[in-house]
């Protein structure tokens, strides 16, 4: 499953904040970079933490963060004046940018500095330097799944907007990626809360409202109950822990631990119900956090430890 997902050009991860979607999308750049080749991951969260997570400074142009991997944060505005630049003389683009009205229009202008991020991702996955595609793989934390919606209606919008024109035809390639399957993949993030499940369930039915199939739902935070209530019971008959005034808290601990095991089950039952794609279910993991937490979850999806050789470094 995962060399199939990392086979498409271009991998965009969508989910709830607190899900854990940027580490996982650390954690898809790591192996796409081992496995596949020269491998860009996208953010534009202001706060950058795909950077951070990766150990290198928030940067609107690609910086090696590894061999092969590097990584970039996307502005609506920054990527707006890069597109002027392919398109304006230089002598006038120094002329306009600096504006008032410029400055008012990039603000104002619904939509706009969407489609131009996006406009960017297309520009790094399809054409790059030279008209050919510089990375094996782009990995793209889009945000919170309210914000990443947002971004992916505008290439629709502007087609129907802006017809013909120059604007339009740059739509309609980016639309056309996003809905061809071989080149992008969707992948949604969520836990077993109800809250992250309710919202991954209005994301993937916006997302088939709007022609773009979802190649896959990663269940984080996965609860697995190494225990079985019978063990539980010989706890509590064990003559070496009579009296023991720890007993309760142990107990209490354990059904703490079952309730979340059945909500994970649970939780895989409803997305099963509600989506038609694969469920990857990755365990919870509270013992492990930043780098350590990336090269752990690799190590839960990839089948070569060879592939996690540095990662938590």
């Amino acid at each position: 499953m995962l060399d199939d997902l990392l086979g498409r050009r271009l991998v965009i991860l969508i989910g709830k904040g607190g899900v854990g979607r940027t580490t996982l999308s650390a954690a898809l750049a790591w192996l796409a970079s081992r496995r596949r080749g020269p491998t860009l991951a996208m953010e534009t969260d202001e706060s950058a933490p795909l950077a951070s997570l990766l150990g290198v400074h928030p940067s609107y142009v690609p910086v090696a963060a590894a061999h092969n991997l590097s990584v970039m944060r996307l502005e609506g505005r920054q990527a707006l004046e890069e597109y002027l630049k392919l398109i304006v003389p230089r002598a006038l683009l120094a002329t306009i940018t600096p504006s008032r009205l410029f400055q008012y229009f990039v603000l104002a202008a619904p939509g706009l500095r969407e489609l131009m991020v996006l406009g960017k991702v297309y520009y790094e996955a399809e054409l790059g330097q030279g008209e050919r595609p510089r990375w094996a793989n782009i990995v793209f934390d889009a945000a919170s799944s309210g914000h990443a919606l947002n971004l992916l209606r505008m290439p629709l919008a502007a087609q129907r907007s802006f017809g013909d024109s120059r604007v339009g035809r740059e739509a309609q390639h980016i639309a056309r990626m996003l809905r061809t399957p071989e080149h992008c993949a969707l992948l949604l993030v969520t836990t077993p809360e109800p809250l992250a499940l309710s919202e991954t369930r209005e994301t993937y039915r916006e997302l088939a409202r709007m022609e773009l199939p979802v190649q896959a739902v990663f269940l984080n935070r996965y609860s697995h109950l190494a225990y079985a209530s019978a063990d539980l019971a010989r706890l509590r008959r064990s003559p070496a822990l009579r009296g023991n005034p720890h007993l309760a808290y142990f107990e209490a601990l354990a059904r703490q631990l079952a309730a979340r095991a059945t909500a994970a089950r649970q939780a895989v039952d409803y997305l099963r119900s509600e989506v038609d794609c694969p469920i990857i279910e990755l365990p919870d993991l509270p013992e492990f956090s930043g780098r350590a937490l990336m090269a752990r979850i690799a190590a839960e999806l990839s089948s070569d430890p060879g592939d996690l050789h540095g990662a938590a470094g």
